[in-house]
Protein backbone atom coordinates (compact mmCIF):
# COMPACT_ATOMS: atom_id res chain seq x y z
CA UNK A 1 0.00 0.00 0.00
CA UNK A 2 2.99 2.45 1.07
CA UNK A 3 4.67 1.94 -2.49
CA UNK A 4 0.95 2.66 -4.12
CA UNK A 5 1.27 6.11 -2.28
CA UNK A 6 4.55 6.50 -3.09
CA UNK A 7 4.15 5.93 -6.78
CA UNK A 8 0.94 8.21 -6.96
CA UNK A 9 2.78 10.97 -5.54
CA UNK A 10 5.78 10.36 -8.09
CA UNK A 11 3.33 10.36 -10.65
CA UNK A 12 1.26 13.31 -9.29
CA UNK A 13 4.39 15.01 -8.97
CA UNK A 14 5.55 14.50 -12.81
CA UNK A 15 1.79 15.62 -14.01
CA UNK A 16 2.56 19.42 -12.24
CA UNK A 17 5.87 19.53 -13.27
CA UNK A 18 4.90 18.79 -16.53
CA UNK A 19 1.98 21.20 -16.77
CA UNK A 20 4.31 24.08 -15.65
CA UNK A 21 6.87 23.23 -18.02
CA UNK A 22 3.81 23.52 -20.58
CA UNK A 23 2.86 26.67 -19.22
CA UNK A 24 6.31 28.39 -19.19
CA UNK A 25 6.62 27.26 -22.70
CA UNK A 26 3.29 28.50 -23.95
CA UNK A 27 3.95 31.87 -21.96
CA UNK A 28 7.35 32.12 -23.49
CA UNK A 29 5.82 32.34 -26.96
CA UNK A 30 3.21 34.48 -26.01
CA UNK A 31 5.18 36.92 -25.20
CA UNK A 32 7.62 36.66 -28.30
CA UNK A 33 8.12 39.97 -30.55
CA UNK A 34 6.59 40.07 -33.29
CA UNK A 35 8.18 40.34 -36.50
CA UNK A 36 9.14 44.00 -37.69
CA UNK A 37 7.07 45.83 -39.43
CA UNK A 38 8.05 48.78 -42.03
CA UNK A 39 7.29 52.01 -40.70
CA UNK A 40 8.03 55.18 -42.87
CA UNK A 41 10.19 58.18 -41.05
CA UNK A 42 8.17 61.74 -40.94
CA UNK A 43 10.79 64.47 -39.74
CA UNK A 44 9.08 66.60 -36.87
CA UNK A 45 8.66 70.06 -37.84
CA UNK A 46 10.96 72.44 -36.59
CA UNK A 47 9.16 73.90 -33.17
CA UNK A 48 7.85 76.99 -33.03
CA UNK A 49 8.82 79.85 -31.14
CA UNK A 50 6.12 80.35 -28.91
CA UNK A 51 5.27 84.04 -26.98
CA UNK A 52 3.61 84.83 -23.83
CA UNK A 53 2.43 88.08 -24.02
CA UNK A 54 0.45 87.78 -20.68
CA UNK A 55 -2.32 90.08 -22.45
CA UNK A 56 -0.36 92.66 -23.49
CA UNK A 57 -1.78 94.38 -27.43
CA UNK A 58 1.52 94.20 -29.70
CA UNK A 59 2.13 97.67 -29.41
CA UNK A 60 2.67 97.44 -25.39
CA UNK A 61 5.34 94.27 -26.10
CA UNK A 62 7.02 96.43 -28.55
CA UNK A 63 7.48 99.00 -25.47
CA UNK A 64 8.92 96.22 -23.36
CA UNK A 65 11.17 94.95 -25.99
CA UNK A 66 12.50 98.05 -26.85
CA UNK A 67 13.12 98.46 -22.35
CA UNK A 68 15.08 95.16 -22.48
CA UNK A 69 16.69 96.35 -25.68
CA UNK A 70 17.92 99.70 -23.99
CA UNK A 71 18.99 97.94 -20.56
CA UNK A 72 18.63 93.97 -20.51
CA UNK A 73 20.77 92.87 -24.14
CA UNK A 74 17.69 92.44 -25.61
CA UNK A 75 18.61 91.62 -29.83
CA UNK A 76 15.63 90.15 -30.91
CA UNK A 77 13.51 91.80 -33.49
CA UNK A 78 10.76 94.74 -31.94
CA UNK A 79 7.87 92.46 -33.27
CA UNK A 80 5.66 92.77 -30.21
CA UNK A 81 5.87 88.84 -29.63
CA UNK A 82 7.44 88.13 -25.93
CA UNK A 83 9.28 85.36 -27.21
CA UNK A 84 12.08 83.07 -25.52
CA UNK A 85 14.48 86.05 -26.11
CA UNK A 86 12.47 88.40 -24.58
CA UNK A 87 11.91 86.40 -21.69
CA UNK A 88 15.99 85.50 -21.43
CA UNK A 89 16.44 89.17 -20.90
CA UNK A 90 13.69 89.81 -18.62
CA UNK A 91 14.77 87.40 -16.97
CA UNK A 92 18.42 88.97 -16.65
CA UNK A 93 16.10 92.24 -15.24
CA UNK A 94 14.16 90.14 -12.64
CA UNK A 95 17.47 87.93 -11.06
CA UNK A 96 19.03 91.44 -10.55
CA UNK A 97 16.55 93.47 -8.90
CA UNK A 98 13.53 91.53 -8.18
CA UNK A 99 14.57 87.90 -6.71
CA UNK A 100 14.46 85.45 -9.71
CA UNK A 101 16.55 82.73 -8.57
CA UNK A 102 15.87 79.96 -11.51
CA UNK A 103 17.53 80.00 -15.13
CA UNK A 104 17.86 82.77 -17.43
CA UNK A 105 15.86 80.19 -20.08
CA UNK A 106 13.34 82.43 -21.78
CA UNK A 107 10.59 80.48 -19.82
CA UNK A 108 7.92 82.69 -18.01
CA UNK A 109 7.81 80.03 -15.56
CA UNK A 110 6.04 80.65 -11.85
CA UNK A 111 9.28 81.68 -10.62
CA UNK A 112 9.48 84.27 -13.11
CA UNK A 113 5.91 85.17 -12.85
CA UNK A 114 6.36 85.86 -9.20
CA UNK A 115 9.28 87.79 -9.32
CA UNK A 116 7.82 90.08 -12.28
CA UNK A 117 4.73 90.34 -9.64
CA UNK A 118 7.53 91.82 -7.08
CA UNK A 119 8.39 94.46 -9.40
CA UNK A 120 4.51 95.00 -10.87
CA UNK A 121 3.61 95.44 -7.37
CA UNK A 122 6.24 97.98 -6.04
CA UNK A 123 6.11 100.06 -8.77
CA UNK A 124 2.84 99.01 -11.07
CA UNK A 125 -0.34 98.84 -8.61
CA UNK A 126 -0.38 94.51 -8.54
CA UNK A 127 -1.65 94.22 -5.12
CA UNK A 128 -2.70 90.18 -5.02
CA UNK A 129 -0.29 87.15 -4.13
CA UNK A 130 3.11 86.47 -5.27
CA UNK A 131 1.82 83.40 -6.39
CA UNK A 132 3.44 82.67 -9.51
CA UNK A 133 0.10 82.66 -11.44
CA UNK A 134 -0.13 85.47 -14.01
CA UNK A 135 -4.46 86.34 -13.33
CA UNK A 136 -5.99 89.23 -14.37
CA UNK A 137 -4.49 91.44 -11.91
CA UNK A 138 -0.96 90.56 -12.46
CA UNK A 139 -1.98 91.17 -16.35
CA UNK A 140 -3.58 94.30 -15.53
CA UNK A 141 -0.24 95.67 -13.94
CA UNK A 142 1.67 94.17 -16.89
CA UNK A 143 -0.40 96.41 -19.08
CA UNK A 144 0.51 99.20 -16.81
CA UNK A 145 4.45 98.69 -16.98
CA UNK A 146 3.70 98.02 -20.68
CA UNK A 147 2.16 101.18 -21.25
Amino acid sequence: MRSHVLARTIVSLTAVAGIAAGSLAVAGTSYAASAPTAQSVVAAPAAATSTENFGLTTAEAINVQTFLAGDWNYTGKLDGQLGTESWKAFQRCLKKYWGYTGNIDGDPGSNTIMALQRLLKDSYGYTGKIDGIAGTETRAAFKRFAA
